[in-house]
Parts: structure tokens; sequence; C-alpha cells
């Protein structure tokens, strides 16, 4: 068993360009899937056939805006920088004396000494590799979307079997609504975290306050690390925009108050039971996935944990990882509550309307 992980962790490192696309165009279409049924419920008048191509509308002019939002304030944001100059030298020749340094280095030395052509000739690099992942994710988002229909024929010669065959829709199931529900939960906690800061900075006057609550909101997606960018880059960048001290430090205490009030109070309450998993297993995947896959694996590092829990938790000679990995010590109760529902919205206790409604359909098809 030893040898399989390091075997298939290896795969995984050598073939990340291949896999790290596949993952994330995955991970799109559960998010465009559960946007299909969250159409459905509210649109009910909206035919069946158009709620996939609305979906996918919806997604795309969200994709677009997104970039367009970071594209204008980045490119102010990087303009206004220059002006701090005066204000960067100051900070420089404070710490300089912290420090003891008689003669402090300015901005223009340091960037003297920094090998600029070859910082931008690997910014270059780095961008064009992401817009090559870009088109290589949508190239696989659109064929699975266009293969969603033979799923079902699928499972049926996977699974021969009936009682098989649920085994495999429900851990499917599982593995859906836990993906769902944690986008769901960490969507909802990253528009409060994104807000709340948005206000303190502006009540604070930090510069393109909405650009730096945008990069929270994003920053949240990554368990852990993201909240401590969050509350660290701006009230950094205060140092350089405000006067004196203490404004970056209020700015900072306030924070670390939103982000605790909402990941110790109101996102466990929003969680509940959905993931059902270990805090020190969150740690040690962002860990293993961002060391396999960098950036993109820690952003994928929750979901991949998942789904590799429910999996573990189908066979008995994997099941004592998957118990490792939960909160409880019982891997199968992933899920209690509807991913579109209110927080507190509980489901019943025996099972879902889509867990039933996929059974009765799989032990139909034989």
């Amino acid at each position: 068993m030893i040898l399989a992980v390091v075997a298939c962790g290896a795969v995984l490192y050598w073939l990340r360009e291949i896999f790290t696309p596949l993952a994330l165009a995955l991970f799109l279409a559960v998010l465009i899937d559960g946007l299909v049924r969250l159409i459905r419920k509210h649109w009910p008048w909206l035919p069946k056939k158009a709620s996939l191509p609305a979906a996918l509308v919806i997604a795309l002019l969200a994709f677009i805006s997104a970039v367009l939002f970071i594209a204008n304030n980045a490119a102010s944001f990087a303009l206004q920088l220059v002006d701090y100059t005066p204000r960067l030298n100051q900070l420089l020749a404070q710490a300089a004396a912290m420090v003891g340094v008689e003669v402090p280095p300015t901005v223009s030395q340091l960037f003297q000494q920094l090998n600029v052509t070859a910082f931008v000739r690997d910014l270059a690099g780095r961008l064009q590799g992401f817009a090559s992942d870009a088109v290589f994710v949508l190239i696989y988002l659109g064929f699975l979307l266009a293969s969603r229909r033979g799923w079902e024929r699928k499972i049926v010669g996977l699974f021969p079997e009936r009682e098989e065959r649920q085994e495999a829709v429900e851990a499917f199931l599982r593995i859906r609504d836990g993906v769902e529900q944690y986008l769901w939960v960490q969507t909802v906690t990253g528009i409060m975290i994104g807000v709340g800061s948005w206000i303190a900075m502006a009540i604070a006057g930090l510069d393109h306050a909405a650009f730096w609550a945008f990069l929270i909101f994003i920053a949240s997606y990554i368990p852990i690390v993201g909240g401590i960018v969050g509350i660290l880059l701006p009230p950094v960048f205060g140092l350089v925009e405000f006067d004196n001290y203490w404004r970056a430090i209020i700015l900072l205490a306030a924070l670390q108050g939103i982000q605790f009030v909402v990941g110790n109070i109101i996102q466990p309450r929003m969680q509940g039971r959905s993931l059902n998993m270990d805090p020190v297993a969150v740690l040690l995947s962002l860990a293993f996935w961002g060391a396999l896959w960098g950036l993109p694996g820690m952003f994928l590092s929750t979901p991949l944990t998942v789904m590799a829990m429910v999996i573990l938790a189908q066979f008995s000679g994997t099941r004592w990882i998957a118990v490792l990995l939960s909160e409880d010590g019982e891997p199968e109760k992933l899920r209690d509550r509807d991913p579109h529902a209110a927080p507190g919205e509980k489901l019943p206790a025996d099972r879902s309307e889509d867990t039933a409604k996929a059974k009765s359909k799989a032990g139909s098809s034989t």
C-alpha cells in the first residue's frame, strides 16, 4: 500500500500538466451541474433543455466580469505604486535604522540589484502557461459536458449488479454533494469576509478597497493560507499609504476580527457535518496537493480529499484511511443538508430526494 501511494503520487506529480486541467474541468463541471439544478429549482418555467445553456452563460459572464475587474484595478494599482516611492524610501530608512544599517538602500537601488529582465521573462512565461492551461480546461470542460448522457450506460456497464450500482450511485452523490456543499459554504463565507473587509478598509481609507476585497474573496477558497494572506497583505500596503502605523495596526485587528468571527463561528455552523473532515486532514491535504500541483492543487485540496475519503470508505481494505480522514470516525456520514438550501435547513435523516431518484433510476436500468 505504501509503494502504491508513492507510485500514485509520483504519477500525479510527473503528469501534473495533464491532470491539473482535467481536475479543474471536473470541478467546473460539478459547479455547472449544481447551477443547472439550481436554475431548474428556482426557475421551473424555463425549459429543461435551456437550463444547461443558461448555466454556461451565467458562468461565462461571471468569469469575464472577474477578469475585467482584476485587469482594470491591477493596472491602476501598479501605476499608483510608483507614486509611493518616497514613502517606500522612508520605510526602508526606518527599517535600516532599526537593524543598525548606517546607509539605507533606496527603492531604485534595490531595483538595480534585481534582474528585472529575468523577472519579466519569468512572469511572461507564467502568464503564457496560465493561458494555455485555461484553454485546456475549457476543452476538457466542453468534452465532459458533451459526454454527460453516456454516463448512465457506462455505470450500468461497470456495475452489472443492481446492489453494486446503487452503492456506486450513492458514492457519486456523496462526492457531488460534498463538493457542492464546500463551494456553497466557501462562497457565502467568502462574500461575508469580502464585504466586511471592504467596509473596514474603506473606513480606514485604504486605496483600492474593492480590489483588495475581491482578492480576499478569491483567497478564501484556499483553506488556511487564503485567510492568512487576506489578513496580512492589506495592512502591509497600508503601511505605505498611511501616514502613521496605527491605522495599519487597527486595520489588521479589524480584518483579524472579521476572519475570526466568520471562520470560527459562522462557517462551522453552516458547514455542520456536510464534509465531516478532520482539521488536521484539511491541513495535510493542503500541503500534499500544494506540493504536487502548486496553486491549483491548493485550490482543489479539500474537494479532492472529500472525493478520496468517500472512495476509500467503499472498500474494507482502505476504510481505515477514510476513518482517519473523517472528523468523527464515520466517513459515510458526509451529507445531511441540501447544498442549495438555506443555512440550517435540514434534509430528512434517511436520504435526500436526489439519492432516491438516482437509486430508482439505477435499479430500473438493467
